[in-house]
């Protein structure tokens, strides 16, 4: 086929969010003829989701304003066996008390994504607790159990790679891809689900649930897969330095977040604009295009843009006015210290040489108290080389603690 032709996949596919489809055409089809109901699953394994969970947050944000219906679902059940893809040892097991505080948190990660409901488009919040927790283990192992293979189940990656690393994988893990099959045929029986969506890294899961509902209801399913993103450097999304950029405000605040989305690699800003962003596309590949000092406009907007979506327009705005004061207007310009410095140089090397410590002895303990910050994001290594790429508009911002700074130029 040229190309989908249902707004789904058409702008899905457009925007960079699809990377498998288990029959493209058929989805493509059963998408064009009405609304679909398509589900995510996350586990329960910490009180906020992250900036990695993202790029599914906006597909079921995609998948409803184009008409369909999505359907949350929070592994209150499966976060106690554990997701064995992409870990080279098992998670923690949880206590019940601890997935349910969990579970209220991973909420708090949607509201502003999706709106939810009782309407036919609305979006669905359901926990695979429900269902899991009934299980009676001899009938689920003769109904469920027949249909999978253990051969195949061994060339899927999330058991493949642990065994091929000699990584002990346990009984309990080994069942986590039929929970997760077993989930699709409930929310298919329960809500008409017919697709399922995730990472790249539940490819085998999905396929597997998509084949268990073939089997045990003879109806359509579908699998959706996107890209496990890394940044152009190679690191992983949602993790820095300081650790995992969290959705939830109380565990990062908005002006944190939009200063992680401004601090972007230049070569990461389209792509993430068409991710993480709704503009439009045109626009984007405009602000793609800008080259050397503009390209801080283009993440200017994305900061504000991904902000927005997540902690409403007012406090994506006011991050956005914080730094412009911080790093561009008068009031710091005229009021914050600044020295020229031969570029590279470690934080240790700029903090003494602008005078914020008394030795390089003192900077390194800082640094190891998490009291310095580099354009205002936290600095964990004292040797982190400050480089002509950290410039703002010509200076960087080396801070200790919240009341002093220094702007750094080179020289």
């Amino acid at each position: 086929m040229s190309g989908p032709e249902s707004d789904f996949l058409y702008q899905a596919q457009e925007r960079g969010y699809i990377h498998q489809v288990t029959d493209l055409a058929a989805l493509d089809a059963k998408l064009k003829a009405g609304s679909v109901s398509a589900y995510i699953g996350f586990d329960c394994t910490a009180d906020s989701l992250h900036v990695g969970h993202l790029v599914s947050i906006m597909m079921l944000r995609l998948f409803q304003r184009t008409g369909n219906r999505p359907v949350v679902l929070i592994g209150g059940g499966t976060t106690k066996v554990g997701d064995p893809s992409g870990k080279d040892e098992a998670r923690q097991l949880l206590t019940e008390q601890a997935i349910e505080a969990n579970k209220a948190g991973i909420r708090r990660s949607f509201e502003n994504f999706l709106v939810f409901g009782d309407g036919p488009r609305d979006a669905i919040m359901l926990d695979n607790a429900a269902w899991l927790d009934e299980l009676r283990y001899i009938p689920f192992l003769r109904d469920v159990g027949r249909h999978f293979s253990v051969n195949r189940m061994l060339t899927m990656d999330s058991v493949r790679l642990r065994l091929e690393r000699d990584q002990p994988l346990t009984f309990l893990e080994f069942n986590y891809m039929l929970l997760q099959s077993y989930d699709f045929l409930e929310l298919h029986r329960r809500h008409g689900v017919a697709l399922q969506m995730g990472g790249s890294d539940q490819w085998g899961n999905i396929v597997m649930g998509a084949d268990l509902v073939r089997r045990m209801a003879q109806a359509e399913a579908f699998g959706l897969t996107t890209p496990l993103l890394t940044t152009a450097s190679g690191a992983k999304m949602g993790k820095t330095a300081a650790g995992a950029v969290w959705l939830n405000p109380d565990r990062l605040a908005p002006y944190d977040y939009w200063q992680y989305w401004r601090n972007t690699e230049d070569a990461d800003v389209g792509r993430f604009l068409a991710l993480f962003t709704e503009l439009p596309m045109p626009e984007i590949r405009r602000l793609s295009a800008l080259q050397g000092a503009e390209i801080n406009e283009a993440k200017k907007v994305l900061a504000t843009e991904a902000t927005a979506l997540l902690h409403g327009r007012a406090a994506a705005e006011q991050a956005a006015e914080t730094a412009r004061r911080a790093f561009e207007q008068g009031e710091a310009a005229e009021t914050l210290p600044s020295i020229a410095h031969v570029l590279p140089a470690s934080v240790v090397d700029l903090l003494a040489a602008a005078k914020l410590v008394a030795s390089k002895g003192e900077a390194r303990r800082l640094v190891a108290q998490n009291g310095v910050r580099l354009n205002d994001a936290p600095v964990t290594d004292p040797l982190q080389p400050v480089t002509e790429a950290d410039l703002r508009d010509g200076a960087a911002k080396l801070s200790l603690g919240r009341k002093r700074h220094v702007l750094v130029r080179a020289g």
